[in-house]
């Protein structure tokens, strides 16, 4: 009786979510593989040629690699304000910032000085400015009494007007303003890639870092704990000696850090300048994974691959089938909305056998 009564609470943590996983992959598949035969077009090609240009070759796999880091940023950061409660909407708008701060930087490290005392030093400003971005949000939120969504979205619209006033006055190319960005940092300013791959392995190095010291400090820590609690009844934990609007403030901030090292990294690892898109809807994007991930770390590494790699093979539809690329959105707003049926039910019985 004992053993059973052990196995039972390993087999729902780890057998549910597969179960739910199960469920959500099997509801999308089901749906896009309507969709396409409303459409006239073969399903099994689609998916065919959507592998082929995420994992056909290396050269295609680290184009994937490319999109997955940031964007497992961004979902890392919006991990710990959404432990605390926080709905950090302004993840965009604080990508934009770390990658203006990376820029400036990196301009100063045009007149000399060594290559990675300047990328060191663009790290640390892009991750600064994306946290006071984020800190502005909370302020608003702690002090102001203003919904962090509606802070965020202002604040995403104000950052990328901020982007296109660098890229079209103060840095505009010499004698042309385009929307092809500044002008390009010279290659010594530029994170270092393997021959034949277009990612660079400290970027990896660098996301791997992020998911292990967040899995630690959000499960195995005393202040991940306390986020928990907060989170969970901001009411009740002043009792225990926590201050709620504290925590809430580092979270936020902690979530603006890590969109802004994402920013960065856009600028000195892919684009290798600013761009008015810069940021590449990567911080909404990284709203669908945690929420599909039921706000869990383990699975968000995968499915913030599994969105990378539609992002990139997509790219391959309008050329093979003439079939527009937008079927990747598709198919990740399909994800979500399955995961929010399939959780919704799965509580709803919860409550009834309760």
């Amino acid at each position: 009786m004992a053993v059973s009564t052990r196995l039972t609470p390993l087999w729902s943590r780890y057998a549910t979510p597969l179960i739910d996983s199960l469920l959500i992959l099997g509801i999308v598949f089901l749906f896009t593989s309507g969709l396409l035969l409303v459409v006239g077009t073969s399903p099994l090609e689609a998916y065919g040629h959507l592998m082929k240009g995420s994992f056909g070759s290396w050269s295609k796999f680290s184009r994937v690699l490319n999109v997955w880091i940031p964007l497992i940023l961004c979902s890392m950061g919006l991990l710990y304000a959404f432990r605390t409660g926080l709905w950090n909407i302004g993840v965009e708008g604080q990508m934009v910032l770390g990658a203006i701060g990376a820029t400036a930087m990196l301009r100063l490290g045009l007149d000399g000085g060594s290559p990675w005392l300047w990328l060191g030093l663009a790290m640390l400003a892009g991750m600064l400015l994306g946290a006071l971005w984020a800190l502005l949000a909370g302020w608003l939120k702690v002090w102001g009494g203003v919904h962090e969504i509606f802070t965020g979205l202002g604040l995403n619209f104000v950052a990328v007007g901020l982007v296109l006033w660098l890229i079209f006055g103060p840095w505009k190319r010499p004698g042309i303003a385009s929307m092809s960005g500044t002008q390009p940092f010279p290659r010594e300013l530029w994170f270092p890639t393997l021959e034949g791959w277009r990612v660079s392995p400290f970027a990896i190095g660098l996301a791997l870092i992020v998911i292990l010291a967040s899995w630690w400090l959000l499960n195995r820590s005393r202040f991940g704990l306390n986020l928990k609690a907060v989170g969970r009844n901001p009411r009740a934990v002043p009792l225990y000696g926590l201050s709620p609007d504290r925590y809430l403030l580092i979270a936020i901030m902690i979530s603006g850090a890590l969109a802004g090292l994402a920013g960065m990294l856009q600028v000195s690892g892919v684009y290798h300048r600013l761009i008015p898109a810069i940021s590449s809807g990567y911080g909404y994007l990284g709203l669908l994974v945690v929420m599909l991930a039921n706000f869990r770390l383990l699975p968000i590494p995968f499915i913030a691959l599994f969105f990378a790699a539609l992002n990139v093979g997509s790219i391959q539809l309008p050329m093979m089938m003439q079939l527009d690329s937008s079927l990747s959105g598709v198919i990740q707003g399909a994800c979500v909305l399955s995961a929010l049926l399939v959780f919704g039910l799965r509580r709803l019985r919860q409550r009834r056998l309760a």
